[in-house]
């Protein structure tokens, strides 16, 4: 019933800018955690950044000035808004949401695909 459709990825150059969205359906952005995670080839899925349902970030240290996290109540939407993009942030993006505790462990229920993002130098 639920679904999490990332767009907005594409190939650009290194310095420029991208905005990612997520559309949900199935349940209300504005009162879930949601977050942005992303993975490279050959690399771990990484936390780049998270909201919580009243609106709390956090960001990775190697995206902290650069990236913004932010939700559009009225389309039901979560952003990711990455300026000053480097090569080493090319990773296929995912938005993730309804964040549960496992010990001291974030676990997210519902996944999207995923977007590519490449940025070349």
């Amino acid at each position: 019933q639920v679904q999490l459709v990332e767009s907005g990825g594409g190939s650009v150059q290194a310095g420029g800018s991208l905005r990612l969205s997520c559309a949900a359906s199935g349940y209300t952005v504005s009162s879930s955690s949601m977050g942005w995670f992303r993975q490279a080839p050959g690399k771990a899925r990484e936390e780049v950044a998270t909201i919580g349902s009243a609106g709390t970030t956090t960001y990775a240290d190697s995206v902290k000035g650069r990236f913004t996290i932010s939700k559009g109540n009225a389309a039901n939407t979560l952003y990711l808004e990455m300026n000053s993009l480097k090569p080493e942030d090319t990773a296929m993006y995912y938005c993730a949401a309804e964040r549960r505790w496992i010990g001291n462990k974030p676990w997210y229920r519902y996944w999207g695909q995923g977007t590519q993002v490449t940025v070349s130098s």
